[in-house]
């Protein structure tokens, strides 16, 4: 996602009761290059001076204040609410947040999309969940569902920032040819025995141990050359030292 897309995002933060945690829910925003913040009622008037927004002062000066969540989205064509559950009923999708996270991220080339995160203690309130167009949560554990507000801004905008095609480019790395895996494991053999290690360790399997070993490594084209090369220096330098005294 280009960076001028995080310009389309609106934060915000709804009846939010520390002001430490409206600072380093800024924090977090500026981190991750997401600069527009929007607080509904929030519980403590100088929040703008909160010190846990390091780095942040600007945006949480610059923070747009609403009396309601209506005024607040009032721009946004898409408005997608946090919850972490519990036990309430829900009149809204809810989806995890990796996916929901694609969903956000195709709005946000064409459309200004709106986040929002409840208070600390009670999450959106049902009138503020009325405004969403669906729910996301975050997949923490049973035991403790609740993250803290920054916490939970800065996982959520991480999801968002995170490229899933790089993860996929790395991937699709060609992998290694299996002349290059025989090369490695011939190597790796010639290795062993110029270490002096097949001699210590006999073993009449050794070529088919080192050539399954070599496979279940599943290396790349790339990594495989890397591995040779790295072999080969070995081999040459232990045979050179072959006979030398010590």
């Amino acid at each position: 996602m280009a960076a001028n897309e995080f310009d389309q995002l609106r934060v915000v933060l709804v009846a939010a009761r520390n002001p430490l945690n409206i600072g380093a829910a800024a924090r977090a925003m500026s981190n991750f290059g997401f600069l527009h913040l929007r607080v509904v009622n929030p519980y403590e008037a100088a929040f703008r001076e909160a010190r846990s927004a390091v780095g942040a002062s600007a945006l949480l000066a610059s923070a747009e204040e609403y009396k309601t969540v209506a005024e607040a989205v009032a721009d946004c064509t898409l408005v997608v609410g946090t919850t972490a559950v519990r036990h309430r009923e829900l009149q809204h999708p809810l989806r995890r947040l990796e996916y929901g996270m694609r969903l956000i991220r195709k709005k946000l080339g064409s459309n200004r999309v709106a986040l929002l995160f409840g208070s600390e203690k009670f999450g959106l309130s049902n009138a503020a969940l009325s405004h969403c167009h669906w729910l996301m949560r975050i997949p923490t554990c049973e035991e403790n569902i609740s993250m803290n507000l920054g916490q939970a801004v800065a996982v959520c905008l991480y999801e968002l920032v995170r490229n899933p095609k790089a993860v996929q480019q790395a991937e699709k790395q060609a992998p290694a040819a299996a002349r290059e895996a025989e090369r490695l494991t011939a190597l790796l053999l010639d290795a062993l025995d110029a270490s002096g290690y097949l001699k210590r360790h006999p073993s009449p399997v050794a070529e088919a141990k080192a050539r399954r070993f070599v496979r279940r490594l599943k290396l790349s084209a790339r990594d495989a050359a890397v591995w040779l090369g790295m072999l080969r220096q070995i081999v040459w330098k232990l045979r050179a030292n072959e006979g030398k005294p010590r």
